[in-house]
Parts: structure tokens; sequence; C-alpha cells
């Protein structure tokens, strides 16, 4: 093994503490979230709904693309309300005015205490609402009726979404449950399941004690983190990071002089159905953000007919998963010979498997969700109907996604196999296999979150992928493979790029694991969620700070190595990705993302512009930037050089960081702000209502975003696009080959140093 084993105790320690704690969690979601009850009755104890009602609204709520649309707890789309406060507040009013119209002498106070009381017995299972609440229940039915059926165009949605009575009251009964949850007292504590959120006076929400002393303690650990990170790079800055050994000198081979096997030819069709997955995943998503500028029509089409908001954002989110893990997957194929030195027989047929599998997996999920939301019968249950946000793809989907990318694993496999009989566990061609292997495991486990589910327990298993396996796991693959093509490049050491990723590893995964719990605060679940949650997340931005500082370093690396090479250095603009990665990281997941973290800032923001803009810089910014780099890496020798442009990969590459800058400075981050202030002066209700969104100033915000969207699309995506077809029309050109040397993409001019490769 080539580095220290303190390296891999590290490593063990890091991961044996983060999961052992969250197992710990993942006992108290199920045993102490909010509970569902099997009936609520009235004082009577007549029945008004059971939990069936309660699941089959749930499932519906996903179903018909309504977590796209709007929010519960905090969670789902931003042009519709959280339907957790629209109905407390909507409730609340009715049982206030009802108090007053009794002559109650302090009606307020015992509005308060009524919906304050918690009824449930969990001996029976049974949830007892007031006289009041009833009432209220009763008439906020035929509220929701109207909502969602004849007054449903003017709101986002389509024309009469949801007619069904028997639908319209399952939908209320959910959202009357989660209302419930977010005013009726924790036993034995004096705050609601939901830590007190959301903010509503009217029945003595505010912020918590806990949450209080949480965000100050995660203001303590990022300020006191940094400083401990900053003396630690201070003291060995010479021994770890990029620049912590000097490279030798070499010549970069020229791309059309390097030998591609048939697999790597084969990602060609990868690249291109990648950038045309991403051209789409923008245009749907431009129609989605029209909808926030101009809710009754797209420039004078009846947009919503066909391509309703929330379908429109249901196929913006899934697209930019795809897309990004596509250019993973791709780019996993593309270095495994370059890794191996060889590849084996079958390769090229098991990748075009794959793509197909891919493009199953994509046009039937999509389609499938426009028939869940357009509402046909069979579209809508548990196999085929729409799920969870982020997870929206039905589960029969899901579970081909996971069996593709088993078959990945199969590929990558079967092409390094022989290359690791000779390697330490601890080495890269390891590494990279293990990285690999985490990235269908962890992403299978969002299974564990059904349609009927449970909400809480359901939001644990999403956040596992949202955040778990996005943030930390992919994260972890992407410095792998990033680490392995400068060592293929001759850049740096081998054992230099261990050094890397373990410490990445380390500094990722000790707040990245726990970090997860930073989604859950109000989600229902106890409060050491929010605890564990707050802390560990204000230690994530930590290694992105530090990441920050090495890009420099990173910089400066290859600019000394493209200065001793006696030829010029082919890969520019995926380097120039790779820092923009870097770059984005501090800033989107970094800032803005502890931004929202930070408890008492996520009472007021979650579900708003804020949240989207750390969605979209952390996102874009990040996964984006990388999967269009290491296209462009790929894309470099598969596409001859006669036909490689420079002056495109460059434009796109200046296009797609300035247009995402627009997008998140001049349009997001500024909404963001202004519903924030909105939300703790007038209330989360008022800032998440229609009318606030649609307000003048807001929307010329929104319209301000056009001109940025213009320059992403135009100058960013298509020339992507245009050099991912030059690679199909060009992907059998060229020497094609079963073995490849060592140090396949560079000559070494002089002896190395210390160190093995």
């Amino acid at each position: 093994m080539l580095v220290g084993k303190g390296w891999v105790q590290g490593v063990v320690i890091v991961m044996l503490f983060s999961f052992t704690v969250m197992g710990i969690l993942v006992y108290r979601t199920y045993t102490a979230s909010m509970p569902v009850p099997e009936r609520v009755t009235t004082t009577s104890g007549e029945v008004l709904f059971e939990r069936a009602d309660i699941t089959h609204g749930q499932e519906l709520f996903q179903a018909r693309g309504l977590m796209q649309f709007g929010s519960v707890m905090g969670h789902g789309g931003y042009l519709g309300p959280d339907f957790t406060a629209d109905y407390l507040r909507r409730a609340t009013d009715l049982t206030l005015a009802a108090a007053k119209a009794t002559g109650e002498q302090e009606p307020s106070a015992a509005n308060v205490q009524d919906w304050r009381t918690n009824r449930y017995s969990a001996d029976t299972g049974t949830l007892v609402l007031s006289d009041p609440q009833v009432a209220a229940y009763q008439e906020l039915l035929p509220y929701y009726a109207r909502y969602f059926g004849p007054e449903s165009h003017d709101n986002g949605l389509m024309s009469n979404a949801i007619t069904d009575p028997g639908e319209i009251r399952d939908l209320t009964s959910f959202f009357a449950w989660t209302a419930w949850a977010a005013a009726a007292e924790r036993p034995g504590h004096d705050y609601s399941y939901t830590n007190n959120w959301p903010a509503e006076p009217r029945v003595d929400n505010g912020p918590t004690p806990d949450l209080m002393l949480w965000s100050v303690l995660s203001l303590a650990v990022l300020i006191g983190g940094t400083g401990v990170l900053f003396a630690v790079y201070g003291r060995w800055s010479r021994t770890i990071g990029w620049h912590s050994e000097e490279a030798p000198a070499i010549a970069f081979r020229r791309p059309g002089s390097v030998g591609l096997t048939p697999a790597q030819r084969a990602t060609a069709w990868f690249f291109l159905v990648i950038a045309v997955l991403f051209l789409a995943q923008t245009l749907v998503g431009a129609a989605a953000e029209h909808y926030r500028a101009d809710l009754g029509s797209f420039f004078g089409f009846n947009l919503n007919a066909l391509l309703p908001y929330n379908l429109a954002r249901t196929w913006h989110v899934q697209l930019s998963l795809f897309w990004t893990a596509a250019g993973f997957l791709a780019a996993g194929i593309f270095l495994t010979p370059l890794i191996a030195g060889r590849e084996p027989k079958g390769q090229r047929l098991l990748t075009f498997g794959l793509l197909g599998a891919l493009a199953v997996v994509v046009f039937g999920s999509l389609g499938a969700e426009a028939l869940s939301i357009f509402g046909v019968s069979w579209a809508g249950g548990p196999l085929f109907g729409q799920q969870w946000e982020y997870l929206d793809l039905p589960r029969v989907f899901q579970v081909l996604l996971t069996v593709g990318m088993v078959l990945w694993i199969v590929i990558v496999f079967r092409g390094i196999r022989a290359r690791l009989r000779s390697e330490s566990l601890g080495n890269m061609p390891w590494l990279f296999f293990f990285s690999a292997l985490s990235i269908p495991a962890f992403y299978a486990v969002g299974m564990l979150a059904a349609t009927d589910t449970p909400l809480s327990v359901a939001e644990f298993w999403r956040f596992w992928v949202v955040h778990l396996w996005v943030e930390d796991f992919l994260e972890l693959f992407t410095t792998v493979m990033v680490a392995y093509i400068f060592v293929m490049l001759g850049v740096v050491r081998e054992k230099i790029a261990l050094g890397i990723i373990f410490m990445d590893v380390i500094l990722y995964s000790a707040g990245g694991v726990l970090g997860t719990m930073h989604h859950l605060y109000f989600s229902g679940t106890p409060v050491e969620h929010m605890a564990l949650g707050s802390f560990f997340s204000a230690a994530e931005v930590i290694p992105l700070t530090f990441l920050t500082v090495e890009a420099w370093a990173f910089m400066q690396l290859g600019a000394r190595q493209e200065s001793k090479s006696s030829a010029p250095f082919p890969h520019r603009w995926a380097v120039m990705f790779l820092v923009a990665v870097g770059f984005w990281n501090f800033v989107g997941a970094g800032v803005f993302g502890f931004l929202i973290n930070l408890p008492i800032v996520s009472y007021y923001e979650i579900g708003t512009a804020l949240t989207a803009n750390h969605a979209h810089a952390a996102m874009m910014g990040v996964y984006g930037m990388l999967a269009v780099g290491l296209s462009m890496f790929a894309l470099r020798y598969l596409v001859p050089e006669e036909k490689w442009s420079d002056r495109l990969a460059g434009t796109s590459f200046w296009c797609l960081n300035i247009g995402l800058a627009w997008m998140v400075f001049a349009t997001l981050f500024p909404l963001g702000v202004l519903q924030f202030y909105h939300a703790v002066g007038s209330g989360y209700f008022e800032a998440r209502s229609l009318s606030f969104l649609t307000d003048h100033r807001n929307a010329i915000l929104e319209w301000g975003r056009l001109p940025g969207d213009v320059v992403f699309i135009v100058g960013g995506v298509l020339p992507f696009l245009w050099l991912a077809v030059q690679g199909v029309l060009n992907a059998h050109k060229g020497r094609t080959v079963t073995e490849l040397p060592q140090d396949v993409l560079f000559t070494e001019l002089e002896s190395a140093s210390s160190g093995g490769r």
C-alpha cells in the first residue's frame, strides 16, 4: 500500500462512528416520530377519517405531482403553498372565528389552547379533534375542492386537476394530519412534533430554545473548525494537498495518437445522450421558471394544458439527476481501460446494453410521471405512480435504475479485476471500485421510502439519497476519478493522489453523513435530529473551505506541468470545469448551503427561493460542471483533433458559469432574501402565498433571469451538444485497441523521484 495505515484507520473510525450514530437515529425515527393515528374522531366518537385515508391522501399528493407544485412540512415545490402551513392558517382562522362567535372572553388564548392540546392516545391509536377543529375540517373540504378543481388553472395546475370528492377528502385529511402535528405538543414537551414549525402566532408557534441553542453552536463549530483546519494546513501545507510533491517533467501525448478500446468508443453515444438530456432539462426548467414570472400564459399560449408547472418541475429535477449520473457512469466506463491497461471481450456490448437500459428508465419514467400527473388511473398505483420529490420516478423504474447501476458495476469490475488481483486494498484501483460500488448500494436505500411509508420515515430515507448518496458518496467517487485522471496524465504521483482521496473521504464523511439530518428539522422527527443535523452540517463547510484554498494550488500545479511539457496540454477546458466545481462547491454547497442549514434561518426560509438558490448553485455548479468536465475529458480523445474546437469548449465553459451566476445572484438569491424577510416580518404563510410570489417586485426579478437563461442554454449547452455530436460522428476514427501501455496519456522526460505510480 502506497500510503500509511493511519489514513485507512481514520476512514474506518469516521465511518464506524457516523453510521453507528445514524443507526441510532434510524431507530428514533421509527419509534419517536409524529404518529399516524388509526382513526380521527369527533368528541362524540364519530369517525372523521382513518389512517388509510391519510395514507391515500399522501399517495395522491405524490402521484398527482403536488410535491413538485407545493410542499408539505416545508419540502417540495415552490409555486404552490406549503399545504401544512396553508391548512393550519385557514383552519385556525375558522376556529378563532368560532371562538369569537361563542362569546369567549379570550378567544385567541382559547384557540391556542385548543390546537396545542394533544388528544392523541397511543394506546388506542385514536386522535380526537375538538368540535371547532371538526367544523374547520368540514369547511375546508369545499375550499380544496375549488382549489384543485375550478380554480386549479389559475394556480398553475392543469384545469380541473382533481375533481373526485373522495380524493379531495383524502388529500384534505392528509393536510389536516400534518397541520395537527405542527400544532399539537409532543408528549412531555412544550413544543409541537415539528419543533413548532411553521411560524404561526395563531397556535403560538415560534422558535424553540433548542433551535436557538443549536444555531449558536453550529456557528461555533464552523468558526472553530475552520480555524483548526487552517492551523493544520499551515503546519503541514508541504505534505498535504495537490502541491505536496513536485511531479516529473512530462510530454502529453496528442489525443489523436492515443488508441481507444471498443467500449471507450461506445461511450460517445453516452455523451451525446447526456448532452441531449441536459438541453431538455434546461428547456423544461425555463418553462417551469416562466410560471413564476407569468402564471397566466406562456407568451399567449396555454402551456399548462400540456405542460403544467408540476410536470415541468418533475421533469426538470429528474433530468438533472439523469444526465449528471449518466456522466459519471460514462466517465467510469471510459477510465476503466486506462486503469486496467486492457479491455476484456464483451465490454462494448455491455456498454450499449447499459445505454439501452438508461433509455428505458429515462423515457419510461418521464412518460409514467406525465400519465400519473394527468390522472391516468393505472399510472397512479405503487408501481407506476409518481413518488417523493427527487425520487419521483415510479417504483418499477427505481428498480430498473438500480439494476442498470449494478450492470455498470459489472462492466467496471470485468474491466479492472485483473488489476485488482495485484493491488493492495488501499491503492487506487480498489478505491475506484469501492467508490463505484457505493453508488448503486446507497441509491437502493431510497426504495425504503415507499409511497405509503409514514411521512417522517419516508423523509429520512429520501434524504439518505438526496444528501448522503449525492453529497458524500458521489463526491467520493468523483474525487477518486479526478485524482485518477491526474495520475494518468502524469500531473501527480499516485501516492499524492491517495493522500488527497483519503483526506477528502475523512473530511467529507465527518460532517456529511450525520449532516443529512439537517433536512429533517421540521419533519416530525425527535429534536436530536435537529441537534446533530445542525452541528454536523456546519462541519460540512470546513472541507469545502479547504478545497477552495487547494483549488489555487491545483491550478498552479497544472500550469507548472504544462510549462514543463514539450507538448500542449490537451485538457485545459476539462480542468477549468473541475476548477469551477471547486468554486461552486464552496459558494453553492458551502456558503448558500450553510446559510439555509442554520436552524433559525431554516425555520423561516425552508421551501423558499433560498432553498432553490442553494439547490441550483450546488447541483449544477458541482455535479453539472463535473459531468460536463468529465465529458470534455473523454470527448477530447473521441473527437479527432481537426474536428475538435477549443473555442467551443471555452465558450461552453464561460457561458455555463456566467449563466449560472446570473441565475443565482441576479434572481434566486435576491428573491430568497425578499421571501425570507417577508416570512420573518409578515409570516411564513404570507411568504408562501401566491399573492406574494406574483408581486410586481418579484415578477421583475423573475423576468430578469431570462438573459442569463439564454446565455446558459445558447452559449453553454448548445456548444457542448455540438462537441458530443462530433464524438458520435467520429467515434470509429483512430486506432482501436484492447491493450493499453502504461502511462498511455503522457511520456515522462526525466526519471521519477520518490513514490510509486
